[in-house]
């Protein structure tokens, strides 16, 4: 069942439709989207789910959608949000989540390029956006709002998604057979979603998945993970990530699992522990701010229970890296292991809501290794992925079974991933993409006569199949001397400090290499308690000698593991965190290098002097 054959062979001519209906048919009553943001979190099950898909296919299709449309939505987690993108796809339509960060100018690109008629907004805040541009997009006739008192009077446009609901119920129960005929005609080659790039290089692209690329990363998925039928999940980041769209739409589906949506992914914490779900995943930095939390809350635990489960921590972290390292664990360690486990860590995790995980991942940028080995040493064993929105999300996998640390693990069944001759990682397989949404609709392919697809990263492959990413081919450093170097080792390594929020190294087409060091303004306030010194603001305390001499310290150990070529040299410290708004990152928080390099010329330059 896990091998590459059988993978294939189940996503053979599944579409997300049809899964939708057999989870309608033979799991009706179980739950399948629950809101923790309503009162009472309320529940639909898988027969209400289709049901309202139904309802909102049939209203969309009478405002004008069809199939080919494209449909943005501007909106966070919620069940209104799947069901609304469900509903585009069984109208033969494409939905594109936007990022809710997007400003009014970004908005007007997006929305031209993708030429889409209708679009799905949340409340007041995204309506204040869009109202900025809406006369420069002549292609869009309706608005949609999910919250109906933002619906503005007066305008023809809008209508609010309960009277969308309406229409379509009306339509639905008239016709019922409109729906069945509709989505039956939809093939696995058909669009499923689209996915706008985060321009990091350029304009935004609509990368384009159809159901073919969802089926068999889903099925692919299970299979590295061993997965169960009904696994719950929390969708908290946004859908207009790959990773939140597989995890929180597809695999569920797949699976017939229960998806918890939370609109503020700040509250992600609190939810775990409401929810203790099977499935996790989890770009790097909430895996950072809960690694630093949890240091923070044992730095200021008595010191009989600080030194209990640092010793338990520190115990786990053993039995991990002997796995890590292909050695067996000698008996005698691994019973204390398993004692310890159960008496001191078993709690915290169940406290946490980490205690029924069986899918525990992190992708979209590398894990500080000292990251992943504390919470290892907690019981929680994070299984790094690669991969990209063209590849409809993870192309490779560590698991539970196989993984090594510091690698983003073996390709999933049916791909192929290998190096050309610049260090440039390829792929190849059924997880490609169709295409980019080109201006005129149409949508082209973006591989070369052999079917590969040039990913943009650089990495190595090692004899036993593991990748491990080195950095991306645009951002790789070139010094004055001609070194090449990865920027993104440097970061990393300053990252795993708690108090290092964020970093970027400088140094192309200069004589050596130095960091601007964003503290952590979430963790600081606590760092400082702990050591007994006044915290008024991150400002005030980023001069103090001690903050200074932490932040030396995290580059001197970063060093201490890079090249000489590569060390840090001179760093600037900063307090403002990087966001989208301010416009240094990006939605997915990559970094936006050129924007960084131009806001803070001076600063660099005197890094220089």
């Amino acid at each position: 069942m896990t091998n590459e054959t059988s993978v294939v062979d189940r996503a053979k001519g599944q579409t997300i439709v049809k899964l939708l209906r057999r989870n309608a048919e033979e799991y009706a009553d179980l739950p399948a989207l629950t809101s923790l943001d309503a009162d009472g979190e309320p529940t639909l099950t898988w027969a209400e789910v289709r049901r309202e898909v139904a309802v909102l296919s049939r209203g969309l299709a009478d405002l004008g959608l069809t199939r080919g449309d494209r449909m943005l939505i501007m909106a966070p987690s919620s069940p209104e949000h799947l069901i609304a993108d469900l509903a585009a796809v069984h109208l033969a339509a494409i939905p594109c989540t936007a990022y809710a960060t997007l400003s009014a100018d970004q908005i007007r690109y997006v929305a031209r390029h993708s030429g889409a008629p209708v679009v799905v907004l949340q409340g007041m805040d995204e309506l204040k956006r869009w109202q900025q541009v809406l006369d420069d997009l002549p292609k869009l006739r309706h608005v949609v709002m999910i919250e109906s008192e933002a619906v503005p009077a007066g305008d023809d446009r809008f209508l609010s998604l309960a009277e969308l609901r309406r229409r379509g119920t009306e339509l639905h129960e008239a016709e019922p057979g409109v729906f069945e005929r509709v989505q039956a005609g939809i093939q696995p080659s058909d669009p499923l979603s689209m996915i706008y790039t985060s321009g990091t290089t350029g304009e935004p692209k609509g990368v384009v998945l159809t159901h073919a690329n969802a089926m068999h990363e889903s099925y692919a998925i299970q299979a590295r993970h061993g997965m169960p039928l009904h696994v719950p999940n929390i969708a908290y980041l946004p859908l207009a990530h790959i990773a939140e769209r597989e995890v929180s739409i597809y695999l569920p589906i797949t699976l017939v699992g229960h998806v918890h949506t939370l609109a503020d992914p700040t509250g992600i914490m609190a939810a775990l522990g409401r929810v203790h779900p099977q499935g996790f995943f989890a770009v790097p930095r909430v895996w950072e701010k809960m690694v630093a939390g949890l240091k923070n809350m044992l730095a200021n635990a008595p010191e009989d229970r600080r030194i209990a489960l640092t010793q338990a921590n520190e115990l786990l972290q053993q039995g991990y890296k002997l796995r890590n390292a292909g050695e067996p664990v000698p008996a005698e360690l691994a019973e204390k292991i398993a004692v310890t486990d159960r008496t001191v860590l078993a709690p915290v995790r169940q406290l946490l809501g980490l205690d029924r995980l069986v899918f525990c991942s992190s992708g979209a940028a590398a894990l500080p290794v000292e990251v992943l080995y504390f919470l290892a040493g907690l019981g929680v064993e994070i299984h790094e992925v690669w991969g990209l929105s063209e590849t409809t999300g993870a192309v490779t996998a560590n698991s539970a079974k196989e993984f090594r640390a510091g690698t983003v693990g073996k390709p999933l069944a049916g791909t192929e991933v290998k190096v050309a001759g610049d260090g440039e990682l390829l792929v190849r397989g059924p997880l490609v993409f169709a295409g980019y949404l080109q201006d005129d609709g149409s949508i082209k392919p973006a591989v070369d006569e052999d079917g590969w697809y040039a990913t943009g990263d650089i990495g190595e492959i090692d004899e036993d199949g593991y990748v491990t990413i080195t950095d991306r081919k645009k951002e790789l450093i070139i010094t004055s001397g001609g070194k090449n170097i990865a920027p993104t080792r440097i970061e990393g390594l300053l990252k795993e400090h708690p108090l290092v929020g964020q970093a970027v190294a400088i140094g192309n087409d200069r004589p050596y290499v130095t960091a601007l060091i964003v503290l952590d303004d979430e963790i600081l306030p606590g760092w400082a308690a702990a050591r007994g010194i006044e915290y008024t603001d991150a400002t005030a305390l980023a001069s103090h000698p001690a903050v200074c001499q932490e932040i030396e310290s995290a580059v001197e150990a970063a060093n201490a593991r890079l090249a000489r070529a590569e060390q840090i040299k001179r760093h600037q410290l900063f307090t403002k965190p990087w966001t989208p708004e301010s416009g240094e990152v990006t939605p997915t928080l990559k970094l936006k290098r050129r924007i960084i390099d131009d806001r803070y010329a001076a600063e660099i330059t005197a890094l220089y002097t």
